[in-house]
């Protein structure tokens, strides 16, 4: 029992021929160029692999025969599993699911609108507003709480999150010591660590490489500690065109993919099999004035094209789609992320994350709810058009002929909720009753109905005995309900 997904796929920006070029231009960036590796553990697994270190002694070049090697170990299909199995997702092929984002500090308040501090609560109640919108398929935690201590932040943050959503739920951990803890703690949940392992409800997210070519000393010790456990990690990395990748598109792509290309080495080299999830979210400036600018259309296009380089060599794929630069939720934010995830989505990416809930320097609790149309919306373009004899209705419309009605055909009512998306915030009504309903714009509906599932919404609880001991294991900060 799974969610439900579609294959996508139907775009596609490169040609079978750019994408092999892209690829060889990767390989060569690393067999001649290589990476720098300022960490002993990362250059040991390097070098015992087959890596060459470089004259400066922090400098990896890696053959093309260790990439190909790592690459028939690395799994082509990762299951990710949500407490409630009704949430499970399989990342294969061109499959598409779409979720949140993480890491903002910020939080648009719904009741006073005004920009706040996250807080663990923040955590706690968004993971309850996904798990009750259909279209979310993950939760990955939407901010880092600002009144928890750092050092007690890791644990309580997953806490939060597993306790509020049936969804997989995917974050990171800030500290080495707190992979071990994370682990335990979603152990007790699944019954043990092996049980974990067979079935994940929980996995990570390592922003382990500094782009260009730079291994994060202190995250890839992080990386490492969750390979050796054999959970699912994804391989954050964000090249940014004209400041930490060349400005051209073809030329951040070789750039991403090599990235991709070195951590995946890493982690088979240390784990084989272990589900490594490729994560290349390649990023835009505007060259006006260096800001950096997530919802540019070259950017959505950057992560739908990525997507076809993780499908080329067959491994899962998580990137950025429906993000946008609006500092609220507005007719600015729904273009861009329209865009955003319709181009993603349309490309196969498996795991698009920021689908959902962020503006510019937050997120904001409607949004999620906006978001979640968009989601929809973004799948049944990726569902596309089914061409079979019963779709074809050659016998109904033979036999209702010219000036038939199919309001009432036993068609009609057997396909409707298949072939059409029925929205429930978009507002389809005449202007009359619209104006009798209050003349609600879509931002405020979804207030509404944000409001409606934190008050109504009761997610999959965890077992009280198993709460206890938890609470008894951790100093867990959010208080028990």
């Amino acid at each position: 029992m799974v969610r439900e997904s579609f294959e996508g796929g139907q775009l596609k920006f490169l040609s079978p021929e750019e994408i092999v070029r892209i690829h060889q231009t990767s390989l060569k960036i690393l067999e001649e160029g290589g990476v720098k590796a300022p960490l002993s553990e990362a250059m040991e697994v390097y070098e015992k692999g087959g890596a060459r270190i470089g004259q400066d002694g922090q400098s990896v070049k890696i053959p093309a025969k260790m990439v190909e090697e790592a690459l028939k170990t690395a799994p082509r299909r990762i299951h990710l599993c949500g407490r409630d199995p009704a949430n499970d997702l399989i990342l294969e092929s061109r499959k598409v699911y779409a979720g949140t984002g993480g890491g903002e500090i910020h939080t648009l308040d719904l009741e006073t609108q005004k920009l706040r501090m996250a807080t663990l609560k923040d955590v706690a109640d968004l993971a309850r507003l996904v798990d009750g919108l259909r279209y979310i398929d993950f939760y990955i935690r939407a901010v880092e709480a600002q009144d928890v201590p750092p050092e007690k932040l890791d644990v309580n943050k997953y806490y939060a999150s597993l306790v509020n959503t049936g969804k997989h739920v995917m974050g990171n951990v800030n500290f080495l010591e707190k992979v071990k803890e994370v682990i335990n703690l979603g152990a007790m949940i699944a019954g043990s660590e092996r049980e974990l392992q067979q079935r994940p409800i929980l996995s990570f997210i390592t922003s382990w490489m500094l782009s260009p070519l730079t291994l994060n000393p202190d995250v890839t010790r992080i990386l490492l500690e969750i390979v050796k456990h054999h959970m699912p990690v994804a391989l954050s990395s964000v090249a940014i065109m004209g400041f930490s990748s060349p400005v051209t598109m073809a030329g951040n792509l070789a750039l991403t993919h090599a990235e991709q290309l070195a951590g995946i080495t890493l982690t088979q080299l240390v784990s084989p099999g272990c589900p490594v999830i490729y994560g290349g979210c390649p990023g835009v400036i505007d060259m006006r004035n260096a800001s950096f600018s997530p919802g540019s259309i070259e950017r959505q296009i950057l992560n739908a094209a990525i997507s076809q380089m993780a499908q080329h060599i067959g491994i899962p794929n998580y990137n950025i789609g429906g993000i946008t630069d609006s500092k609220l939720p507005d007719v600015q934010a729904g273009y861009e992320k329209a865009f955003g995830l319709s181009l993603t989505a349309l490309a196969g990416s498996n795991y698009i994350h920021h689908a959902a809930g962020r503006i510019r320097d937050g997120v904001a609790y409607e949004q999620y709810v906006i978001d979640n149309e968009i989601i929809g919306m973004a799948k049944r373009a990726v569902k596309g058009i089914r061409v079979n004899d019963e779709t074809l209705a050659l016998k109904e419309i033979l036999e209702l002929g010219p000036g038939g009605s199919y309001i009432a055909s036993p068609h009609t009512v057997r396909f409707m909720r298949e072939e059409i998306f029925f929205p429930r915030l978009s507002d389809r009504n005449d202007r009359n009753n619209w104006e009798k309903e209050g003349s609600l714009d879509g931002r405020e509906r979804a207030r509404i109905e944000a409001r409606r599932i934190l008050r109504e919404h009761k997610p999959l609880a965890i077992p009280r005995d198993i709460d206890k001991k938890i609470r008894e294991k951790f100093e867990i900060l959010l208080q028990a309900e």
